[in-house]
C-alpha cells in the first residue's frame, strides 16, 4: 500500500454539493497527510443521525461542499511527519473527538473532552494548515469533524485514530467509532449501574440500545424501554429490555409512571433522544437519595433544561457525557476487545448493509427510521 505514500490518491467520494440532496459519488483527490496526519483507506462506514443532521443544516452553519462520514474502520496508507505511534498497514479506527495525550483533559482521569481536538461541527479543514485534503479538479471539498469516511480514502489527525487488534472483522467493530461506544460508555462509564439495579432508558435507537446493552453488561435486573413508537419494543428485547413504556398511552407525565413502576424511582437512566422533555422526565424519574441520570442526547440550541431545584435537594445526581467517556486512543482498544471476548455483542445493530455506490439508500433507511445501522461497503 506505501507505494501511493507521498502521492495524491484518486478515489471514489460521497459528495455533498448541497443540503438535503442526494450525495453523489465522484473522483476526488485525496492529498497526502501532513505533519501529526494520517492518511487511511476506509473498508467499512456506517451512517449516524449526526451525520443526517447536518446534511440537512438544520440549526447551525451550513458548509458545502463537503463529505460527511465519522463511523468507520480502515486501515493506515500512509502517515506524516513526526507520526511515530501509527505506521502503514495498523487496522484503526478514526473518531469525530480526539485525544492529543497533552492537554489538561487528556491527563485527566475523569475528562475526554481534549482541547485541541474537541469536535468542532464547523470547522471543514485540517487544524495543522487550515486547508482541505479534498479537492476536485482543484476546487476544495470540506471535511467534516475531522474524519470524513464517506471517501475510499481520507486524511486525520493522528490523536483521532485508535490503533486496535488487527484481527477484529472492520465491518463490526467500525460501528465503535460513534454511536456503540456513545450508548455503552454512557453506562458503563458514567451511570455505573451496581448488579440487580433498575434502569431507564429513553429513546431506542441505535444509541439507546447501546446504553441498554451496558446495562445488560452491568447486571441490571430491570430494564425500562422509554420510545414514542411502540413497535421498537420487541427489537429491543435483544438488548436487554425488559419492560417498555410510551408516554403517548399514558395521561400522566412518564416519570411518574416510572416512579409507580419502581417503587419510587429507578436506580439509574439514561437519556438518548436530544429532547429536552425526554430530559426532564430522565431525571426526575430516578429514585431519591441515589439516582442518577446521564444525559447523551444533543439538544436544539435553543433548549432549556427546567426542573424544580428540590429534585437536587433530595439527593437526585444529574450528568452529562460526551462519547461515552472514553478517550478514543486510551480506551477505545479495550472496547474492541470486549466485542473480541464476546461480552459485547455488535450484530444486532446491523441492520442494513448496502454497497459504497448506493450509500443513498442508507440515508433512505435512516430518515424513514427504518433499522438500526446501515454498514456501507466500500470495496464493491
Amino acid at each position: 500500500m506505501c507505494d501511493t505514500a507521498g502521492q495524491v490518491i484518486r478515489c471514489r467520494a460521497a459528495v455533498a454539493w448541497e443540503a438535503g440532496k442526494p450525495l453523489v459519488v465522484e473522483e476526488v483527490e485525496v492529498a497526502p497527510p501532513q505533519a501529526n496526519e494520517v492518511r487511511l483507506k476506509i473498508l467499512f462506514t456506517s451512517l449516524c443521525h449526526t451525520d443526517v443532521y447536518f446534511w440537512e443544516a438544520k440549526g447551525q452553519n451550513p458548509l458545502f461542499p463537503r463529505i460527511y462520514g465519522h463511523e468507520a474502520g480502515g486501515v493506515v496508507e500512509s502517515v506524516g511527519e513526526g507520526v511515530t505511534d501509527l505506521k502503514a498497514g495498523d487496522h484503526v479506527l478514526p473518531v469525530f473527538m480526539g485525544e492529543c495525550k497533552d492537554c489538561a483533559h487528556c491527563k485527566s482521569e475523569e475528562s475526554n473532552m481534549c482541547d485541541l481536538l474537541r469536535i468542532n461541527t464547523d470547522r471543514g479543514v485540517m487544524l495543522g494548515d487550515g486547508k482541505s485534503r479534498f479537492s476536485i479538479k482543484g476546487k476544495p471539498i470540506y471535511h467534516f469533524v475531522g474524519t470524513s469516511t464517506f471517501s475510499e480514502y481520507t486524511v486525520v489527525h493522528v490523536g483521532c485514530v485508535a490503533k486496535i487488534n488487527p484481527s477484529a472483522p472492520l465491518d463490526k467493530v467500525c460501528l465503535l467509532s460513534c454511536g456503540i461506544s456513545t450508548g455503552l460508555g454512557a453506562t458503563l462509564n458514567v451511570a455505573k449501574p451496581k448488579r440487580g439495579s433498575t434502569v431507564a432508558v429513553f429513546g431506542l435507537g441505535a444509541v439507546g440500545l447501546a446504553a441498554a446493552e451496558g446495562a445488560r453488561l452491568s447486571g441490571a435486573s430491570r430494564i425500562i424501554g422509554v420510545d414514542l413508537n411502540s413497535s421498537k419494543f420487541e427489537e429491543a428485547k435483544k438488548f436487554g429490555v425488559t419492560e417498555f413504556v410510551n408516554p403517548k398511552e399514558h395521561k400522566k407525565p412518564v416519570q411518574e409512571v416510572i416512579a409507580e413502576l419502581t417503587n419510587g424511582g429507578v436506580d439509574r437512566s439514561i437519556e438518548c433522544t436530544g429532547s429536552v422533555e425526554a430530559m426532564i422526565s430522565a431525571f426526575e424519574c430516578v429514585h431519591d437519595g441515589w439516582g442518577v441520570a446521564v444525559l447523551v442526547g444533543v439538544p436544539h440550541k435553543e433548549a432549556v433544561f427546567k426542573t424544580h431545584p428540590v429534585n437536587f435537594l433530595t439527593e437526585r445526581t444529574l450528568k452529562g457525557t460526551f462519547y461515552g467517556n472514553y478517550k478514543p486512543r486510551t480506551d477505545i482498544p479495550s472496547v474492541v476487545e470486549k466485542y473480541m471476548n464476546k461480552e459485547l455483542e455488535l450484530e444486532k445493530f446491523i441492520t442494513h448493509e448496502v454497497p459504497f455506490s448506493e450509500i443513498n439508500k442508507a440515508f433512505e433507511y435512516m430518515l424513514k427510521g427504518e433499522g438500526l445501522r446501515c454498514l456501507i461497503h466500500m470495496e464493491e
